[in-house]
């Protein structure tokens, strides 16, 4: 049976990090006016950057840190590709043209010495129809089906295919964000561990809830996030295995003081630990958090 976590995570140390000016359109989470500079900034996401990582080796998980690229501001977040246990991975069709060069060659070439890339859906960017990877779907990997919140990064058709050709059943829903519009990513609004899912039903359009709520139900504890711990990234979330192959779940700093003390007691019910670090600048300036900034490699 598939393994719905891992305990090795790729992480980028970004080059360059600023409020992305190619995904703000889309991207309601993220500040696009500051009185810091560019430089000042990414000494500050590069503080929380090296926090984050600390925290995650200091309880007990695999990490490799590959270096980012000059023209890539969101590079620190790695939602481009995916992994699987069966050492393939996919490329995914990214929206944002600086985007699409997160997608370098010294990148891939060093994820192809271990995983046989089978499915690359860059193509489809001339086309303007995208699919952002694990931030666009969110996989049950156990049960195989892939949670999936419509919007402009994210394309139903692309979906149905990637599916086919993946053996992944879609589970497709409308999602509503705070201005009135779909949220970006489907992440931002949940995430799946082994025996519980968080997930925010009230950022999911009336229409689609009973039946999102019904499917998740079958296989896992559902964990009920409102709309406003959404503003603090508490969908933002990732289970990973440490060591000792016990489950962790990763947030950051800010999702965890959002989350109530009840909130809290479930989740110590199925995981060993949360940890959590403070990404604040990451979070304000890039519109993601903890979960965004860690590829899985299985």
């Amino acid at each position: 049976m598939a393994e719905q976590s891992t305990n090795h995570i790729l992480l980028i140390e970004p080059a360059e990090f600023f409020s992305n000016s190619e995904t703000a359109e889309t991207n309601h989470y993220q500040i696009n006016n500051s009185e810091l500079s560019k430089d000042a900034i990414l000494e500050k996401a590069l503080d929380e950057f090296r926090g984050f990582k600390k925290t995650l080796v200091s309880n007990g998980i695999d990490i490799t840190t590959l270096q980012g690229q000059i023209g890539c501001p969101d590079n620190i977040f790695p939602n481009w590709a995916a992994t699987y246990e069966d050492r393939t991975m996919h490329l995914f069709s990214m929206l944002a043209k600086n985007r699409r060069k997160e997608k370098s060659k010294k990148h891939i070439s060093f994820l192809e010495e271990t995983y046989q890339l089978t499915t690359d859906l860059s193509e489809f960017e001339d086309q303007a129809i995208f699919l952002e990877g694990t931030s666009s779907m969110v996989l049950d990997r156990v049960n195989k089906i892939a949670y999936t919140g419509l919007s402009p990064r994210t394309n139903e058709s692309l979906a149905r295919l990637w599916g086919e050709r993946s053996g992944y059943e879609i589970v497709f829903f409308q999602t509503e964000s705070h201005a009135g519009q779909p949220i970006y990513h489907t992440d931002v609004i949940m995430y799946i561990g082994t025996d519980i899912a968080g997930i925010s039903m009230d950022s999911i359009r009336q229409e689609d809830q009973e039946r999102v709520r019904e499917k998740l139900n079958l296989s896992h504890t559902i964990l009920e996030i409102t709309q406003d711990q959404i503003m603090d990234f508490c969908g933002n979330c990732l289970e990973v295995l440490d060591e000792d192959n016990q489950l962790i779940l990763v947030m950051s700093t800010r999702a965890f003081n959002s989350y109530s003390d009840q909130q809290k007691t479930v989740l110590a019910n199925h995981f060993q630990k949360i940890i959590h670090s403070d990404i604040t600048h990451i979070e304000e300036y890039g519109g993601g958090s903890a979960r965004c900034m860690m590829m899985e490699l299985f």
